[in-house]
């Protein structure tokens, strides 16, 4: 075998080595049914704060545990541990990203990060910035099209 092939050989196993990494590493969000499924492995759900079960949360007596229900988008439940402070804007969220184990009948989880609703949602739409006219800006081309004829 020539050299070139034995370091295009070589190549070829890193660049595969590489794309097998990056496949492992990607994680898709998962359903309260799947977390069940898969008891003490590591999970991202993907779910929205159940505001008609009660959340319990005293920044005062211990501010580093929080639990409340989630429910899923095909409207399973679950109640959530979270040993951390209450993320910022949690009652704002339209869903939230939760990484952890589902573990005797309740997800513990490690991390929460919150998808806020967009703030420009329910707007007309000229109202949002960079959609608004400049009005120096259209005042001064009038101007200068005045001046030239």
């Amino acid at each position: 075998m020539k050299k070139i092939h034995i370091i295009l050989l070589v190549l070829t196993a890193a660049v595969i080595a590489v794309l097998v990494s990056f496949l492992q590493t990607t994680t898709t969000y998962d359903t309260v049914a799947i977390a069940r499924s898969k008891p003490g492995k590591f999970v991202h759900l993907m779910a929205k704060w159940d505001k008609s079960e009660p959340m319990e949360y005293d920044a005062i007596k211990n501010p580093n545990y929080l639990t409340f229900t989630a429910i899923d988008t095909l409207g399973d439940k679950v109640k959530v541990i979270y040993h951390s402070p209450k993320p910022e804007n949690f009652e704002l969220s339209e869903r939230l990203v939760m990484k952890g184990k589902y573990e005797e009948g309740q997800f513990v989880c490690q991390s929460i990060q919150t998808k806020c609703p967009s703030k420009y949602k329910d707007q007309d739409p000229s109202q949002h910035p960079g959609n608004k006219k400049d009005s120096t800006y259209n005042n001064t081309v009038a101007r200068v099209s005045t001046v030239k004829q």
